[in-house]
This record gives structure tokens, C-alpha cells and sequence, in this order.
């Protein structure tokens, strides 16, 4: 069996979302818990000239959903990124996992050989389709995702590897 496009974007892009849903559940427990205002976790930084946990968020999900739609050549749907809560967070997670679903896997696993023209900042780049996802969306995602898992932690959050992981498909205990 061959590794898909579609298991390398989309499956994989599913499962994290999924669990980070249930990072951000284990984050509101651990504020109430506390007895502290959950949306401080929303301008967490790592440094200063680090961007703050919100965006993390906010450009994970942007990966997961832009990319996809770049390989196909289809509009991507267009988030506002105004989220001030972790419920609105959610949705933006939520919103993010209904799109990946209406994708059209065959369309993304032929898309491989295809060139992908996608914005890096103020400049516009150009590559095939499986080095687009390989090398610059996947490690993009998952620094994002990372970043903002990270956050979490050092913000006390009883968060682990487990979470992150989240439910892997196809796992099963032998």
C-alpha cells in the first residue's frame, strides 16, 4: 500500500484537530479548576516576538484547511480571525473539521505531480504538489500545533503526549 496524499493531509490533519479539542477541554477544566479566566490563555507567548496562542490556533487551522484546497485548486473557505474565547476557538476548529470532510479525496491523491502556487507572506511560491505538503504545509501545521500545545503546558494544562497524539487511526493494542 502506497501513502495517499489525502492520508497525509486530510486523515492527518482530522486526528490532530480532534485531539486538540480535547486539549482545549483539559485547558477550560484546568482555568476553572483554578478559579482564572480561560481567555487567558488566548495571548499566552512563548517569547515576545513569538505570535500568542490565539493565532497559533488560528494558523493551524488555516493550514489544514488551505492546503488541501490548494491542491485541488478550489477556494478554501475564508475565517475572520476574531476569536476572543476557547469556545470560539473551537468552532474555528469545528468549521475547520466540516470542510476537510466535504474534500474530494481522489481529486487531492492526484493532485501530487501538480503544481501548487500558494502566499508565504508578501510573496507568492510555486512547487509540486506532494514536496507543497511534505516540506512546507505539514511542518507548518505542526509547529503551529505544537506552539500552541506547548503554551498550554507551560501554562500548567495537565496535557501530555497522549493528547497530542490524540485517537491514531488504525491503532489497535496487540
Amino acid at each position: 500500500m502506497t501513502l495517499s496524499l489525502h492520508q497525509s493531509s486530510v486523515v492527518a490533519f482530522e486526528t490532530s484537530l480532534r485531539a486538540f479539542l480535547v486539549i482545549l477541554d483539559k485547558a477550560e477544566s484546568h482555568a476553572q479548576a483554578r478559579n482564572f479566566d480561560p481567555t487567558n490563555y488566548l495571548g499566552l507567548r512563548l517569547a515576545p516576538d513569538m505570535l500568542p496562542f490565539v493565532r497559533q490556533v488560528q494558523i493551524f487551522c488555516d493550514h489544514a484547511k488551505n492546503a488541501p484546497s490548494r491542491l485541488v485548486g478550489v477556494a478554501a473557505p475564508v475565517f475572520e480571525d476574531t476569536e476572543t474565547t476557547l469556545a470560539e476557538l473551537r468552532a474555528r476548529i469545528g468549521r475547520t473539521l466540516d470542510y476537510l470532510a466535504t474534500l474530494d479525496r481522489q481529486a487531492i491523491d492526484a493532485a501530487a505531480a501538480s503544481d501548487v502556487v500558494f502566499p508565504a507572506g508578501p510573496n507568492k511560491f510555486k512547487m509540486r504538489g506532494d514536496t507543497y505538503l511534505m516540506h512546507y504545509v505539514l511542518p507548518n501545521f505542526y509547529f503551529h500545533l505544537v506552539t500552541a500545545y506547548d503554551l498550554l503546558r507551560a501554562a500548567g494544562v495537565e496535557i501530555g503526549k497522549r493528547d497530542f497524539l490524540g485517537a491514531v487511526p488504525g491503532v489497535e493494542q496487540v
